[in-house]
Formats: structure tokens, C-alpha cells, sequence
């Protein structure tokens, strides 16, 4: 099982070129981020080629590709591996045979899964599930679609936090929240026992213009990565 004793701060580069996504990723880690994200935008502009670029220019920094699998996903897993991501993303949603295909190339090709809620009618069941299918990790994640959708309507906008706590306690793989997560939310995760603090849009990215946020991005990283490091992970009870 994977153990992670000390918070880790992953950066989405939820960008749609490889310059930028090059750029913003040299400041974050300058700035103390541990892993750094191809995020969605960023496979769907530019592919394995970002992914690959990444690479090159962070030879010993993981890498994770959200690909959000939902089928053909041995040969999703294995391209990416092999340009090398150290982590890819499987749906919950997906076809339980889709996310052991996932499971099966991260085996075959040194990557580790994690398994992503997304969409689950019962988000709780939908991380066990994940585990039990051999995901290393589970992402609980309320989207930007739904998000927006529901407040617009005129509701509450949902938040990873609401089950944060029962996805945790449910699971004994490591967990991250996403979703609409304030800065102040992020930084409290490993108080939640999710020890994976992703930083994305809309904290350091323009989340609907797809480009960096204005501002001075590394100080305000590097203040974020020092108060989560700071954090103690919650342990299971």
C-alpha cells in the first residue's frame, strides 16, 4: 500500500501549451511544489508531447497525467507511462474491467493509478471501489460543471470537504480532494487525513481563461507549499 507520512503539494498545469506549462511548472517548483500535474487541458492541446516534455526538463520529479480514463485504458496507461508519467487517472465511472486494465499497465510500467470519483451517485462507494479494483490512490473530486451548474440553479455549490471525511475513512489508500477548494480548504486537507494537496484552478490558474494567474504566482506558492508542509496528516481512526 501506498504511504504517504508528510502532506505533498501537486500543481495542475491546467494550460493549453508547453512553453507556459514549462514555465509555471520551473516556478512552482521553485516555490517547493513536490509534483506537478499535465493537467486535462494541457493532454488534450498537446498530448503525449507534453507530457514528454515535462519529462525532459524534470527528470526526477513525478508526473501525473490526468487523462481521466474511461475505456481502452491498458494502452491510455501504457502511452503515458511510457512518456513518462509516474501517475495516471482512471474514472470510477468507467467499466470495472477499464480501471484493472489501468491497474494492470501501471503494474507493467511503473506507473501508479489513481482512481478519480467524479460523477459517482454515492462518492463514498465509488472510492472503496477504487481500492478494491487496485487504484494506489482515490481523487475525490466534485466537478467544475457541476459545481458552476448547481449554483447556478440557485443551490449551495457542493464541495469535496461535504464527505471528505467518510471517503478517508472508507478507503486506506492515500486520498486527495478536488473541486472548488478555496486556498484556505487546500492547505486544511491533511487535517481531513487527505495528505495530497493539489494547487489548480482556480487557486494558480485563471480557471476559464486556461492561463496563469496574474500576480506574483511564486510567493504566493511558495507561502502555500510552506503552510502545507507544515500540516500534520491526519492519521485513520
Amino acid at each position: 500500500m501506498t504511504d504517504i507520512s508528510r502532506p505533498i503539494v501537486q500543481i495542475s498545469l491546467d494550460l493549453t501549451n508547453i512553453q507556459e506549462a514549462i514555465e509555471t511548472a520551473h516556478l512552482a517548483m521553485r516555490a517547493g511544489v513536490d509534483w506537478l500535474e499535465a493537467g486535462t487541458p494541457l493532454i488534450l492541446a498537446e498530448g503525449l508531447h507534453g507530457v514528454r516534455a515535462l519529462r525532459e526538463e524534470f527528470p526526477n520529479v513525478p508526473i501525473v497525467a490526468d487523462l481521466k480514463t474511461m475505456d481502452g485504458g491498458y494502452l491510455e496507461a501504457e502511452m503515458m507511462a511510457k512518456a513518462g508519467a509516474t501517475h495516471v487517472v482512471v474514472m470510477a465511472r468507467a467499466h470495472p474491467e477499464t480501471i484493472k486494465c489501468v491497474v494492470q499497465a501501471g503494474k507493467d510500467f511503473g506507473a501508479k493509478v489513481m482512481g478519480d470519483n467524479l460523477g459517482c451517485p454515492d462518492m463514498v462507494a465509488g472510492a472503496k471501489e477504487l481500492e478494491d479494483l487496485g487504484c494506489d490512490y482515490v481523487i475525490h473530486h466534485i466537478g467544475y460543471d457541476e459545481r458552476r451548474g448547481i449554483a447556478a440553479a440557485g443551490n449551495r455549490m457542493p464541495s469535496p470537504l461535504d464527505q471528505l471525511k467518510d471517503v478517508v475513512a472508507a478507503v486506506s489508500v492515500p486520498v486527495q480532494a478536488v473541486g472548488g477548494l478555496s486556498l484556505e480548504q487546500a492547505i486544511a486537507c491533511p487535517q481531513y487525513g487527505a495528505p495530497l494537496v493539489v494547487l489548480g484552478a482556480p487557486l494558480t490558474i485563471d480557471a476559464d481563461a486556461f492561463k496563469t494567474a496574474d500576480g506574483n504566482l511564486e510567493e504566493s506558492l511558495k507561502l502555500i507549499c510552506d503552510a502545507v508542509h507544515q500540516q500534520e496528516v491526519r492519521t485513520r481512526s
